[in-house]
């Protein structure tokens, strides 16, 4: 790898920076509704990020890859699907927070299928959600969503499943 390569990722960070600078400098409204956006994104990630760690190292070792393959695995059948769609409802925070989840998931040995329910699931029918979707929309516009979602989620992850099937992942493992 040339020493080119290595700065490449940090190419875009560079021309973001330089984009702001230059926004404040020239007065560029755009520019700074970004950074205002960007900076605000950034301090709700550093503030959720390690809680999210914590929760999923404890996940990690309070969980063994035999239960998790057993409950959720390729065998596991229609409990296995509600079990993730629980796991999902009950959790919060953004999107991102899911794909590490789902990481671990997948690592302990749970089926393509119930990781893509479990996204799916954790994107649309969260508890907290839910509450704030029937406050402002209305319960039958909740459950008619619902209705329309879930087997859409089940049926992805079924699909996800098959077409996954002679892919073989390399997991990748963080080492300190």
């Amino acid at each position: 790898m040339t020493q080119t390569q290595k700065f490449t990722p940090y190419l875009w960070v560079l021309l973001f920076a330089i984009f702001i600078i230059g926004s404040f400098s020239f007065g560029f409204t755009p520019g700074k509704v970004i950074y205002q956006s960007f900076a605000q994104s950034f301090i709700e990630m550093i503030t959720f990020i390690p809680f999210l760690f914590i929760i999923i190292g404890l996940f990690d070792v309070w969980f063994p890859k035999e239960a998790i393959e057993k409950h959720i695995g390729k065998d596991s059948g229609i409990n296995g699907i509600l079990m993730v769609i629980v796991l999902a409802m009950f959790q919060a925070g953004p999107l991102y927070g899911a794909f590490p989840v789902a990481h671990i998931l997948y690592k302990k040995g749970s089926s393509i299928k119930n990781i893509f329910i479990y996204l799916g699931a954790f994107s649309s029918l969260k508890i907290p959600m839910l509450g704030i979707e029937i406050g402002y929309l209305g319960l039958k516009f909740t459950l008619a969503r619902t209705i329309v979602a879930l087997p859409l989620f089940i049926t992805v992850g079924y699909f996800m499943e098959w077409y996954l099937k002679n892919k073989n992942f390399e997991v990748y493992e963080v080492t300190g």
